[in-house]
């Protein structure tokens, strides 16, 4: 591996022209982590499963977590393929990724910061690690949640979440610039709810790792 590896954290929604066209603008290793939400919920929807949401993360019941590996296992694989021959599908939970269950939410871990050894021989073997966000246990972890721990575990030299909205909207306007401060202050206040929640957290938790963190355009300094 030459020089600190680039965290690129893709939705289920990111097409795979789109992650083509990302990784053409990165010049040095990438570390690929995916979610997989919009599979999970039509699958669950299609076994007659509701989905319950607490602040964007997944509640998950055994029988949500057999959801969550079937689609996180096809995501990645279709993301492999769109990457082409370097790419190197990888488990979170099969390589070491750490997380402390959170009970409130079932079988749902909340990662730490972790270099696991899969990842770093694959950057130094030129691959592109492609992670599916599981912990050990195994746990469901939030895709947003485990590119942060990847990214401040690995010294990542940025983190970026390829959405498929432009940014972070601050009263109706794109934020170019959210502070840490801010992005904390508007999820305690109810000014950011839904997915973006996680998203932002994860960029807070880079960020004061670290690592500069942007969601779309929107950059998230410490």
């Amino acid at each position: 591996m030459s020089g600190r590896p680039v965290v690129l954290k893709l939705g289920g929604r990111v097409a795979a022209g789109a992650v083509r066209a990302a990784l053409a603008g990165i010049d040095g290793p990438v570390v690929v982590v995916h979610g997989a939400g919009p599979q999970i919920t039509a699958e669950m929807e299609r076994r007659g499963i509701e989905p319950s949401f607490v602040d964007g993360r997944r509640v998950t019941t055994p029988a949500v977590l057999d959801v969550v590996r079937e689609s996180l296992a096809a995501v990645n694989a279709e993301l492999c393929s769109a990457i082409g021959p370097r790419a190197l599908g990888l488990r979170g939970d099969e390589i070491g990724l750490r997380a402390r269950q959170v009970e409130e939410l079932g079988l749902v871990g909340d990662p730490s910061p972790s270099a696991p050894a899969a990842v770093v021989d694959a950057l130094a073997a030129g691959r592109v690690p492609v992670v599916a966000p599981l912990a050990a246990g195994p746990l469901n972890v939030n895709a947003d949640e485990a590119a942060a721990a990847l990214a401040v575990g690995l010294r990542a030299s940025r983190i970026l979440f390829v959405t498929d909205v432009p940014g972070v909207l601050l009263d109706g306007e794109l934020a170019t610039v959210l502070p840490a401060d801010v992005a904390e202050a508007g999820v305690a206040d109810g000014r950011f709810e839904g997915g973006i929640v996680p998203k932002l957290m994860a960029a807070v938790r880079a960020a004061r790792g670290g690592v500069q963190a942007s969601i779309g355009a929107t950059e998230v300094p410490a």
